[in-house]
């Protein structure tokens, strides 16, 4: 259970930090707009600084979504199953499907980070080519941080299969439908005292 935790908190982390990266990708962007329109100067780099930093962004916030059970699904019956029956069927689509995928995912990233660094690739999309070999190392690395968080996610669901309760979360994430409803419940009951 410790170890689960340790390797949530270190996938929070990166996410984290990761995060910072929209900050700069906005002041670039809002630089290059400012720059384009006001000064009729265009950058030359804003183009590859967006779709490098977004990239950086993307490939790292998905162990971190990942880590606080904020991935998108179709819960409209899960939610109404039993927690062993939720783990049964998130143990399945772990092995069936997540694993693979993220396993080629990682494989394909190292052999496309590794010819990127044999080349020393730069970007042919502005006349600065900045080095993308970098960048496309965070492939793999992504790959390798979704296996491991996807390892913590197989160790909750075993946790849950033998004690029918999913294990606690770092500050788990509240889905808006339940906050409504506790809002609307104690929105009712105060309007019961008031009468």
């Amino acid at each position: 259970m410790k170890l689960i935790l340790v390797i949530d908190k270190f996938n929070t982390a990166i996410g984290k930090l990761a995060g910072w990266t929209i900050l700069i990708l906005t002041l670039a962007i809002s630089y290059e707009v400012f720059s384009r329109y006001a000064l009729r100067a265009p950058t030359e780099w804003a183009f590859d600084v967006s779709y490098i930093l977004y990239g950086t962004l993307f490939m790292l916030a998905g162990p971190y979504a990942l880590a606080r059970n904020a991935h998108v699904r179709g819960d409209f019956l899960y939610r109404e199953w039993s927690p062993r029956t939720q783990a049964r069927l998130d143990l399945a689509l772990y092995i069936l499907f997540f694993f693979p995928g993220i396993i080629a995912l990682a494989w394909a990233g190292y052999k496309f980070a590794a010819f990127s660094w044999m080349i020393g690739e730069h970007s042919s999309n502005s006349p600065n080519g900045p080095p993308l070999y970098h960048f496309k190392s965070l492939i793999p690395i992504a790959g390798a941080l979704m296996t491991l968080q996807g390892l913590a996610e197989v160790a909750r669901c075993v946790i849950c299969l033998r004690t029918g309760e999913w294990p606690p979360r770092l500050h788990d994430v509240e889905e808006t439908e339940k906050l409504i409803l506790e809002q609307a419940a104690q929105s009712a009951s105060d309007a019961g005292r008031t009468v």
